[in-house]
């Protein structure tokens, strides 16, 4: 099921929170209507350029602005975008119609492992229809709320959407996709009339959807006369010629050889290259307003390149575009390079990476027995974990990232340690740094609206699972006869591991989950530390909810246990808050067998070297130096993450 909308900047900006948010998680039906495969031998190719005068520079004069059409699509993970993408690749012979052509936009390692789109990817359609050539500039995004800043940067270049809905496979029996347009239309506010039955594995109707794309979606409102205003809506690094920016004309025309500046850094720089992406790089003459390409312009800094800057040329000064809003990081978490020797190659890893996905925050981090690291922000789990495997896929980097946790907050309780932090309220993104209670009013931890969309049998099972994350049901609501939608207002740190797996399991795999940030509340945090023979093991301090401390601290004892190295004198594992120990676990000392040369003779001389060795222990648990080896700690946070 297809939904296309486009009626200006207010609709794709109205969308957008439909498009990442709760709204987009109806999916009625066990599976897909827009389905997966190579396209039919019957579609019509039209082309408006031919392989031969590809090979030339491109005159992107010949498209005025009335025939450009800049849209997006949005659906949720697993509904078919990548697909339908492909399958208007080869509609327009943008690509050549041929059975591999499968996620022919998701270009990284970790999107065709995984079979998600985490990186907003752009390519130029030519289509000719009705005897006009158009240019159609689609821009494929992401659909788990993880990756909704890449969403929210596409838009911006956008002047409508598609909005896939996954409805069930209409080629077969049981399809009923007459439901699910009455779905739409009573949870979206979308006319069902507005729908389009679409089919992108077998191409079913997929020719109406570039025809609605040309009718329905408004061409943009610029001015080609006016000195040039470029929007830097992503980039992407490349070692050999520098930053390759991805930029969006609102104003004026840039060509090679014009002299640009950023108006964020007020830097010059010199033109070297512009060109669309159709999907690869193809250079052009120019880029006029309207249009949507790449621009090289030797940016060789990776700082230099800000998504969301505004490029104007020299001299010739222009009101900056408004950009984006900042992306509000949800997860934290430590990342700290194997061997230090190699952290000056880690740092320019991320420095380029979050080039291309600047929804990272970084900062520095140290730890005694990590070393120099990072703590890195992210928007959720799978994001952290997409960008710690593009490290390691893309740049060769082996690192040990720490267990992840939410940005708490403390308002401070004495004016003189609000003179000290200069502010009442501070953020805590690292437990270690968690204040003690005797320093603050209140806690507050985030808290998020979650939105589970699940058949109505499974409701008293997820309703179980929700109070059990400590969740308060906000709203439920029956979308039809057998779909129920329930809202309830999250702990963050509840979610943030394995809530999803658990929904998952619990429903067979049909209920859908989504949620967005509302804030924070008040909460009865505190801060537990993990001791070995009395020491704190810093890079191992959490913060918990004082209900679930214990289960949580003797968990954490276990699985030390079975990760830490005996040693010749017995470890002692405990978790603790403050001054009381909640949870013990004991590492067996090795014991040497003191009376194997004893044999026979008076018992006293058995318990005098028995008594002489226990003495030697105690004496040695005092002195004795326990050192975590690196490789315990990436055993023991690798399991706490997957718990």
């Amino acid at each position: 099921m297809l939904t296309l909308v486009g009626r200006g900047w207010g609709c794709a900006r109205a969308l957008a929170p439909r498009a990442t948010g709760a709204s987009l998680l109806v999916v009625p039906g066990p599976r897909l209507v827009l389905t997966f495969g190579a396209a039919p031998e019957s579609w019509a190719t039209e082309r408006l350029y031919s392989s031969a005068d590809l090979k030339e520079k491109l005159d992107m004069s010949r498209f005025p602005v009335e025939n450009i059409r800049n849209f997006s699509i949005i659906a949720h993970v697993d509904h078919g975008k990548s697909t339908l993408a492909d399958r208007l690749l080869e509609l327009t012979g943008t690509i050549d119609k041929t059975k591999n052509n499968k996620q022919v936009l998701d270009k990284l390692q970790v999107e065709r492992e995984r079979g998600i789109t985490v990186k907003a990817q752009t390519a130029s359609l030519f289509h000719n229809c009705e005897g006009k050539q158009y240019l159609l500039n689609l821009i494929d995004t992401p659909g788990h709320v993880d990756f909704s800043y890449e969403v929210s940067r596409s838009l911006s270049a956008c002047q409508g959407v598609l909005l896939v809905v996954d409805a069930n496979e209409i080629d077969l029996k049981n399809a009923d996709p007459e439901r699910v347009e009455n779905q739409i239309e009573k949870v979206f506010d979308i006319p069902s009339d507005e729908c389009i039955k679409i089919s992108a594995k077998l191409g079913t109707n997929v020719e109406s959807v570039l025809q609605a794309i040309i009718e329905r979606i408004p061409p943009p409102k610029v001015h080609r006369k006016n000195p040039l205003r470029a929007l830097v809506f992503d980039s992407t690094f490349d070692h050999y010629r520098g930053v390759i920016a991805n930029v969006a004309l609102f104003d004026g025309v840039v060509s090679k050889g014009d002299k640009i500046v950023s108006a964020h850094t007020q830097k010059i720089y010199e033109v070297n290259e512009v060109g669309v992406l159709n999907p690869n790089e193809q250079p052009t003459h120019k880029l006029y307003a309207g249009q949507v390409g790449y621009l090289i312009a030797g940016m060789k800094d990776v700082t230099e390149a800000q998504i969301g800057d505004t490029l104007h040329l020299h001299k010739q000064p222009v009101e900056p575009l408004p950009g984006f809003k900042s992306a509000k990081p949800m997860v934290f978490a430590g990342i700290y390079p194997v061997d230090q020797s190699e952290y000056n190659n880690l740092k320019s890893a991320i420095e380029k990476l979050t080039l291309n996905d600047s929804s990272v925050t970084v900062h520095r981090d140290s730890s005694l027995a990590l070393g120099a690291g990072w703590r890195l922000g992210f928007l959720g789990l799978l994001h952290m974990e997409v960008f710690n495997q593009r490290l390691e896929q893309e740049y060769n980097a082996s690192v040990i990232l720490t267990t992840p946790t939410v940005p708490y907050k403390a308002v401070l309780s004495s004016s003189k340690l609000i003179k000290e932090y200069r502010e009442k309220e501070i953020t805590i993104i690292n437990p270690a740094q968690f204040p003690d209670k005797s320093k603050v009013t209140e806690y507050l931890e985030p808290v998020v609206l979650g939105t589970i969309i699940t058949p109505d049998e499974y409701t008293g099972k997820i309703m179980m699972l929700c109070q059990a994350r400590r969740a308060v049901q906000k709203n439920m609501m029956f979308i039809d006869q057998n779909r129920v939608m329930l809202k309830y207002l999250f702990p963050l740190n509840e979610i943030v591991v394995d809530f999803y797996d658990s929904l998952k399991s619990l429903s067979s795999g049909y209920a859908s989950f989504d949620y967005e940030d509302a804030g924070y509340q008040t909460a009865e945090l505190v801060k537990m530390d993990i001791l070995l023979n009395g020491n704190t093991v810093e890079e191992l301090v959490t913060i918990v909810h004082k209900d679930k401390a214990h289960s949580i601290g003797k968990a954490m004892c276990e699985r030390l246990k079975d990760c830490l190295p005996r040693q010749l004198f017995e470890i002692a594992i405990q978790a603790s808050i403050g001054s009381k120990i909640i949870a013990r676990e004991t590492v067996k000392a090795y014991r040497k067998n003191v009376l194997a040369k004893c044999y026979g003779g008076d018992i006293t001389r058995k318990m005098k070297l028995l008594k002489r060795q226990a003495e030697g222990k105690k004496k040695l648990r005092k002195i004795g130096n326990i050192e975590v080896p690196k490789d315990t700690f990436i055993k023991v946070l690798k399991t706490q993450s997957s718990k």
